[in-house]
């Protein structure tokens, strides 16, 4: 059997996207990480699964897997890409959709231009919202200082459909990214783990950002993270609020929106790289594992 499959990437930050509308494929964790293998299968950040609705008011259901094979609740440049692929795939002509993930509902609008606008919720700081479990740390205000590897840092949590940890930097480029990223994501504090974000303020309307996403690492982009480092500096007064921020990252720029009690909004491209087809059975073949329906004979 062969599947058909979808190259994506919103500001570099880059997808695999299948319809499971007019296609039937069984997925599993193994399945997801051979195929996020860039090296012995397709390669991607997050996998992108498109779905029929289960409800009469949304348009799609829409489920998210990173390359380590772990489902996530929701991914903002995947949203921007999921929009483009339903339309270019010809399953929606309407502009604005309405779908369902592990987070709730989204609504995603099209313009004319091909950049999408995403209403991505409001954003949650309670720490039982994240979820974060602050045992051991110091509150000072909205900043939590966290033992990390028996280093304090300093770090703001926020809820944007998943979780995020936003460290302030003085310069990205020397933010040790890689090392407490790591150590953050999955540190006990944080029992469903957490993306870190390292955000430096060039002034009330323009923030540079670096990501290291769960389950992947640090990503040229990361919609979500980009609207919980704006959140958080909009909260801590270092962002003027009710206007629009340039988020920049490694991969491009995102507009955000935040006037505090309502939504996030972002706004951002999307790009098409490539079509293909693969064998699932093939994938699992390789590895030597036997695909499901042959385990049940």
């Amino acid at each position: 059997m062969l599947l058909e499959f979808t190259k994506m990437h919103g500001l570099g930050n880059d997808f695999v996207v299948i319809d499971l509308v007019t296609q039937r494929l069984e997925l599993t964790t193994e399945l997801v990480k051979l195929m996020g293998d860039r090296h012995l299968g397709i390669g991607f950040d997050q996998l992108l699964v498109v779905e029929p609705p289960m409800r009469p008011d949304v348009d799609f259901s829409y489920r998210i897997y990173n390359a380590d094979g772990s489902e996530v609740e929701q991914c903002g440049n995947g949203a921007r890409c999921f929009a483009r692929f339903v339309q270019a795939r010809k399953l929606s002509f309407k502009q604005r959709l309405r779908v369902e993930t592990a987070s709730g509902i989204i609504t995603l609008t099209t313009d004319r231009y091909g950049w999408v606008q995403v209403d991505m919720g409001k954003p949650k700081f309670e720490p039982t919202e994240i979820p974060f479990t602050p045992k051991a740390t110091t509150k000072i205000q909205n900043a939590y200082h966290l033992d990390v590897d028996g280093t304090p840092v300093q770090l703001y949590v926020a809820n944007m459909g998943n979780p995020h940890a936003v460290i302030k930097v003085d310069d990205i480029l020397t933010a040790e990214v890689e090392k407490l990223g790591k150590a953050i994501e999955s540190h006990p504090a944080f029992p469903a783990r957490v993306n870190v974000g390292f955000m430096q303020v060039m002034n009330q309307r323009h923030v540079r950002l670096r990501v290291y996403e769960r389950g992947v690492g640090e990503t040229q982009a990361c919609g979500t993270g980009a609207c919980a480092a704006v959140a958080v500096g909009v909260r801590e007064g270092w962002l003027d609020e009710g206007e629009e921020v340039r988020a920049q990252l490694y991969g491009g720029s995102l507009l955000i929106h935040w006037q505090p009690g309502y939504s996030v909004m972002m706004t951002g491209p999307t790009a098409f790289v490539y079509e293909g087809v693969f064998s699932p059975d093939g994938l699992m073949a390789q590895a030597g594992i036997k695909p499901p329906a042959a385990e049940k004979n």
